[in-house]
Protein backbone atom coordinates (compact mmCIF):
# COMPACT_ATOMS: atom_id res chain seq x y z
CA UNK A 1 0.00 0.00 0.00
CA UNK A 2 2.99 2.34 0.89
CA UNK A 3 4.90 1.91 -2.63
CA UNK A 4 1.44 2.32 -3.98
CA UNK A 5 0.63 5.63 -2.49
CA UNK A 6 4.13 6.89 -3.32
CA UNK A 7 3.95 5.94 -7.07
CA UNK A 8 0.36 7.93 -6.93
CA UNK A 9 1.67 10.71 -5.70
CA UNK A 10 4.38 10.96 -7.60
CA UNK A 11 2.89 10.78 -10.92
CA UNK A 12 -0.23 12.95 -10.44
CA UNK A 13 1.40 16.31 -7.93
CA UNK A 14 2.60 18.09 -11.10
CA UNK A 15 -0.67 18.15 -12.92
CA UNK A 16 -2.36 18.68 -9.51
CA UNK A 17 -0.49 21.23 -8.34
CA UNK A 18 -1.47 23.46 -11.49
CA UNK A 19 -4.66 22.90 -11.12
CA UNK A 20 -4.47 23.44 -6.91
CA UNK A 21 -1.74 26.56 -7.12
CA UNK A 22 -3.52 29.44 -5.35
CA UNK A 23 -6.10 30.53 -2.13
CA UNK A 24 -8.30 33.36 -1.99
CA UNK A 25 -6.80 35.77 0.27
CA UNK A 26 -8.77 39.30 1.49
CA UNK A 27 -6.10 41.28 -0.42
CA UNK A 28 -6.52 39.86 -3.59
CA UNK A 29 -10.57 39.90 -2.82
CA UNK A 30 -9.91 43.75 -1.76
CA UNK A 31 -12.66 45.82 -3.27
CA UNK A 32 -10.07 48.21 -4.11
CA UNK A 33 -8.05 45.48 -6.19
CA UNK A 34 -11.21 44.65 -8.59
CA UNK A 35 -12.00 48.12 -9.21
CA UNK A 36 -8.60 48.36 -10.78
CA UNK A 37 -9.35 45.34 -12.71
CA UNK A 38 -8.85 45.45 -16.25
CA UNK A 39 -10.25 41.78 -16.87
CA UNK A 40 -11.20 38.85 -14.55
CA UNK A 41 -10.86 34.66 -15.16
CA UNK A 42 -13.02 32.65 -13.57
CA UNK A 43 -11.87 28.88 -14.17
CA UNK A 44 -13.02 25.92 -12.74
CA UNK A 45 -10.08 22.72 -13.88
CA UNK A 46 -10.42 19.04 -13.71
CA UNK A 47 -7.40 16.34 -13.54
CA UNK A 48 -7.79 12.99 -14.71
CA UNK A 49 -5.41 10.11 -14.94
CA UNK A 50 -5.89 7.64 -17.67
CA UNK A 51 -9.29 9.33 -17.58
CA UNK A 52 -10.43 8.62 -14.05
CA UNK A 53 -11.17 12.16 -12.23
CA UNK A 54 -8.50 12.77 -9.33
CA UNK A 55 -9.01 16.44 -8.58
CA UNK A 56 -10.71 19.50 -9.28
CA UNK A 57 -9.92 23.36 -9.08
CA UNK A 58 -10.76 26.45 -9.77
CA UNK A 59 -8.91 29.66 -10.93
CA UNK A 60 -9.47 33.60 -10.35
CA UNK A 61 -7.11 35.82 -12.12
CA UNK A 62 -7.72 39.49 -11.86
CA UNK A 63 -5.37 41.71 -14.10
CA UNK A 64 -5.15 45.61 -14.55
CA UNK A 65 -2.95 47.44 -16.73
CA UNK A 66 -0.17 47.10 -14.42
CA UNK A 67 -0.98 44.67 -11.33
CA UNK A 68 -2.20 41.15 -11.06
CA UNK A 69 -3.48 38.93 -8.40
CA UNK A 70 -3.73 34.85 -9.00
CA UNK A 71 -5.85 32.99 -6.54
CA UNK A 72 -6.71 29.22 -6.62
CA UNK A 73 -7.66 26.11 -4.64
CA UNK A 74 -7.70 22.59 -5.23
CA UNK A 75 -8.38 18.65 -3.83
CA UNK A 76 -7.93 15.22 -4.92
CA UNK A 77 -11.16 13.52 -5.39
CA UNK A 78 -12.55 9.87 -6.19
CA UNK A 79 -9.99 7.00 -6.12
CA UNK A 80 -6.93 9.19 -5.48
CA UNK A 81 -8.60 10.27 -2.00
CA UNK A 82 -7.93 6.42 -0.46
CA UNK A 83 -4.22 6.83 -1.08
CA UNK A 84 -3.86 11.01 -0.66
CA UNK A 85 -6.06 12.94 0.50
CA UNK A 86 -5.19 16.66 -0.20
CA UNK A 87 -6.35 20.00 -0.55
CA UNK A 88 -4.16 22.89 -1.81
CA UNK A 89 -4.19 26.85 -1.66
CA UNK A 90 -1.89 29.26 -2.89
CA UNK A 91 -1.92 33.13 -3.82
CA UNK A 92 0.52 35.25 -6.34
CA UNK A 93 0.21 38.86 -6.15
CA UNK A 94 2.43 41.26 -8.26
CA UNK A 95 3.26 43.94 -11.38
CA UNK A 96 3.76 43.73 -14.68
CA UNK A 97 6.95 45.27 -15.68
CA UNK A 98 8.45 45.21 -18.94
CA UNK A 99 5.70 43.63 -20.32
CA UNK A 100 6.20 40.63 -18.34
CA UNK A 101 4.11 39.42 -14.42
CA UNK A 102 6.73 40.46 -11.74
CA UNK A 103 5.21 38.86 -8.88
CA UNK A 104 5.99 40.49 -4.95
CA UNK A 105 4.28 37.47 -2.94
CA UNK A 106 3.61 34.05 -3.10
CA UNK A 107 1.68 31.94 -0.71
CA UNK A 108 1.04 28.03 -1.14
CA UNK A 109 -0.08 25.84 1.21
CA UNK A 110 -0.87 22.07 0.99
CA UNK A 111 -2.29 19.90 3.51
CA UNK A 112 -1.88 15.97 2.64
CA UNK A 113 -3.49 13.70 5.29
CA UNK A 114 -3.29 16.20 8.27
CA UNK A 115 0.30 17.36 7.44
CA UNK A 116 1.11 20.73 6.38
CA UNK A 117 3.55 21.89 3.49
CA UNK A 118 3.62 25.90 3.65
CA UNK A 119 5.99 28.30 1.45
CA UNK A 120 5.86 31.99 1.52
CA UNK A 121 7.97 34.23 -0.58
CA UNK A 122 8.52 38.26 -0.83
CA UNK A 123 10.50 39.18 -3.81
CA UNK A 124 11.93 42.09 -5.33
CA UNK A 125 12.21 43.08 -9.05
CA UNK A 126 11.92 39.06 -9.27
CA UNK A 127 14.77 38.57 -6.94
CA UNK A 128 13.65 36.79 -3.63
CA UNK A 129 14.16 39.09 0.22
CA UNK A 130 12.59 36.70 2.19
CA UNK A 131 10.91 33.15 2.48
CA UNK A 132 9.92 30.60 4.47
CA UNK A 133 9.43 26.60 4.50
CA UNK A 134 7.55 23.99 6.05
CA UNK A 135 8.30 21.65 6.59
CA UNK A 136 12.18 22.62 5.78
CA UNK A 137 14.43 21.00 3.05
CA UNK A 138 16.23 18.31 5.12
CA UNK A 139 19.98 17.86 4.95
CA UNK A 140 21.10 15.33 2.32
CA UNK A 141 24.88 15.79 0.77
CA UNK A 142 23.90 14.72 -2.82
CA UNK A 143 21.17 17.67 -3.15
CA UNK A 144 22.46 20.60 -5.37
CA UNK A 145 22.67 23.64 -3.42
CA UNK A 146 20.33 26.94 -3.85
CA UNK A 147 22.44 29.78 -3.58
CA UNK A 148 21.34 33.67 -3.09
CA UNK A 149 22.11 33.73 -6.88
CA UNK A 150 19.66 31.42 -8.02
CA UNK A 151 16.75 33.26 -5.88
CA UNK A 152 17.53 36.28 -8.11
CA UNK A 153 15.22 36.94 -11.09
CA UNK A 154 12.78 34.30 -10.82
CA UNK A 155 9.12 33.73 -10.51
CA UNK A 156 6.78 31.67 -8.07
CA UNK A 157 5.46 28.75 -10.02
CA UNK A 158 1.58 30.30 -10.51
CA UNK A 159 3.19 33.98 -11.96
CA UNK A 160 5.38 31.39 -14.02
CA UNK A 161 1.81 30.20 -15.72
CA UNK A 162 0.49 34.08 -16.49
CA UNK A 163 2.14 35.00 -20.39
CA UNK A 164 1.75 38.21 -21.47
CA UNK A 165 2.19 38.40 -25.30
CA UNK A 166 3.82 41.51 -26.88
CA UNK A 167 2.71 43.66 -29.30
CA UNK A 168 -0.83 45.00 -30.32
CA UNK A 169 -1.98 41.85 -33.18
CA UNK A 170 -3.89 38.63 -31.63
CA UNK A 171 -1.69 37.10 -28.92
CA UNK A 172 -2.62 33.74 -29.88
CA UNK A 173 0.13 32.67 -31.64
CA UNK A 174 3.08 30.64 -32.22
CA UNK A 175 5.12 33.05 -30.80
CA UNK A 176 3.28 32.74 -26.96
CA UNK A 177 5.15 29.16 -26.62
CA UNK A 178 8.72 30.81 -27.06
CA UNK A 179 9.44 31.91 -23.57
CA UNK A 180 11.93 30.14 -20.96
CA UNK A 181 10.77 31.41 -17.47
CA UNK A 182 13.13 30.52 -14.27
CA UNK A 183 11.08 29.36 -11.47
CA UNK A 184 12.14 29.23 -7.82
CA UNK A 185 9.14 26.99 -5.68
CA UNK A 186 10.79 27.70 -2.32
CA UNK A 187 12.57 24.72 -2.32
CA UNK A 188 13.85 24.32 -5.41
CA UNK A 189 15.26 26.36 -8.61
CA UNK A 190 14.37 25.16 -11.68
CA UNK A 191 13.78 26.63 -15.70
CA UNK A 192 10.87 25.66 -17.53
CA UNK A 193 11.26 26.09 -21.36
CA UNK A 194 8.14 26.30 -23.77
CA UNK A 195 8.44 26.10 -27.75
CA UNK A 196 5.52 26.10 -30.14
CA UNK A 197 4.10 22.84 -31.19
CA UNK A 198 0.73 23.23 -33.03
CA UNK A 199 -2.56 25.55 -33.54
CA UNK A 200 -5.79 24.07 -32.20
CA UNK A 201 -9.13 24.68 -30.89
CA UNK A 202 -10.98 24.45 -27.49
CA UNK A 203 -14.95 24.73 -26.13
CA UNK A 204 -15.23 25.20 -22.56
CA UNK A 205 -18.17 23.84 -20.89
CA UNK A 206 -18.97 27.34 -20.09
CA UNK A 207 -16.98 30.74 -21.29
CA UNK A 208 -14.24 30.42 -23.86
CA UNK A 209 -14.27 28.11 -27.07
CA UNK A 210 -11.66 29.43 -29.68
CA UNK A 211 -7.89 29.24 -30.57
CA UNK A 212 -4.81 27.98 -28.62
CA UNK A 213 -1.65 27.82 -29.07
CA UNK A 214 -0.40 24.58 -28.09
CA UNK A 215 3.39 24.08 -26.42
CA UNK A 216 5.71 21.52 -25.38
CA UNK A 217 7.37 22.06 -22.12
CA UNK A 218 10.73 21.53 -20.92
CA UNK A 219 11.37 20.65 -17.20
CA UNK A 220 15.22 21.42 -16.27
CA UNK A 221 16.46 21.66 -12.68
CA UNK A 222 18.96 24.22 -11.67
CA UNK A 223 19.16 23.36 -7.95
CA UNK A 224 17.67 22.54 -4.45
CA UNK A 225 17.29 18.78 -5.66
CA UNK A 226 18.75 15.33 -5.39
CA UNK A 227 20.09 14.51 -8.88
CA UNK A 228 19.26 10.60 -8.79
CA UNK A 229 15.81 10.62 -7.66
CA UNK A 230 13.00 8.73 -9.86
CA UNK A 231 10.61 11.82 -10.04
CA UNK A 232 13.62 14.47 -10.92
CA UNK A 233 15.09 11.97 -13.85
CA UNK A 234 11.43 11.34 -15.27
CA UNK A 235 10.80 14.90 -15.69
CA UNK A 236 13.78 15.69 -16.90
CA UNK A 237 13.73 12.97 -19.54
CA UNK A 238 10.17 14.22 -20.69
CA UNK A 239 9.31 15.18 -24.05
CA UNK A 240 5.83 14.63 -24.25
CA UNK A 241 4.45 17.30 -21.35
CA UNK A 242 2.02 20.26 -23.14
CA UNK A 243 0.35 23.21 -22.23
CA UNK A 244 -2.71 24.57 -24.32
CA UNK A 245 -2.54 28.51 -24.03
CA UNK A 246 -5.84 30.16 -24.20
CA UNK A 247 -6.60 34.41 -24.09
CA UNK A 248 -7.81 36.10 -21.11
CA UNK A 249 -10.51 38.85 -23.23
CA UNK A 250 -9.54 42.38 -22.41
CA UNK A 251 -5.56 41.80 -21.90
CA UNK A 252 -2.78 40.03 -24.27
CA UNK A 253 -2.47 37.74 -21.23
CA UNK A 254 -2.71 33.79 -22.12
CA UNK A 255 -2.73 30.94 -19.79
CA UNK A 256 -3.18 27.52 -19.22
CA UNK A 257 -6.86 26.00 -20.35
CA UNK A 258 -5.02 22.14 -20.53
CA UNK A 259 -1.92 20.53 -19.08
CA UNK A 260 -1.26 17.22 -20.16
CA UNK A 261 1.83 14.77 -19.29
CA UNK A 262 2.13 11.25 -19.57
CA UNK A 263 3.17 9.42 -16.15
CA UNK A 264 4.07 5.75 -15.38
CA UNK A 265 0.33 5.15 -14.70
CA UNK A 266 -1.53 7.04 -17.72
CA UNK A 267 -1.78 10.26 -19.16
CA UNK A 268 -2.46 12.55 -16.75
CA UNK A 269 -4.24 15.48 -17.81
CA UNK A 270 -5.77 19.09 -16.36
CA UNK A 271 -8.65 20.60 -17.92
CA UNK A 272 -10.42 23.59 -17.98
CA UNK A 273 -14.45 23.17 -17.98
CA UNK A 274 -15.30 26.41 -16.93
CA UNK A 275 -13.03 29.54 -18.06
CA UNK A 276 -14.71 32.94 -18.10
CA UNK A 277 -12.77 35.88 -18.80
CA UNK A 278 -14.81 39.36 -18.03
CA UNK A 279 -13.46 42.30 -19.44
CA UNK A 280 -14.12 45.51 -16.74
CA UNK A 281 -15.22 48.67 -17.90
CA UNK A 282 -11.81 51.23 -17.95
CA UNK A 283 -14.85 53.86 -15.67
CA UNK A 284 -14.43 51.44 -13.08
CA UNK A 285 -11.09 52.96 -11.43
CA UNK A 286 -12.73 56.26 -11.72
CA UNK A 287 -15.84 55.77 -10.29
CA UNK A 288 -14.10 53.76 -7.32
CA UNK A 289 -11.84 57.07 -6.41
CA UNK A 290 -14.90 59.05 -5.82
CA UNK A 291 -16.67 56.93 -3.78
Amino acid sequence: MSALRNKVFFTTRPAALLAAASAVTALACDATHNARAQSRLDAEYVVTLSGIPIGHGNWVLEISEDQFAATATGATTGLLKIFSSARGNTTSLGTFTGGQAIPTNYTATINYDRKIDDVRMALVGGNVTDYSVEPPVPPQPDRIPVTDADRHGVRDPMTSLINRVAGDGDPVTPEACNRKVAVFDGRVRYDLKSEFRRMDKVKADRGYQGPVAVCAVYFTPVAGYVPDRAAIRYLVALRDAEVWLAPISGTRVLVPFRFAMPTPLGMGVLQATQFVAAAQPPHATASAKTQ
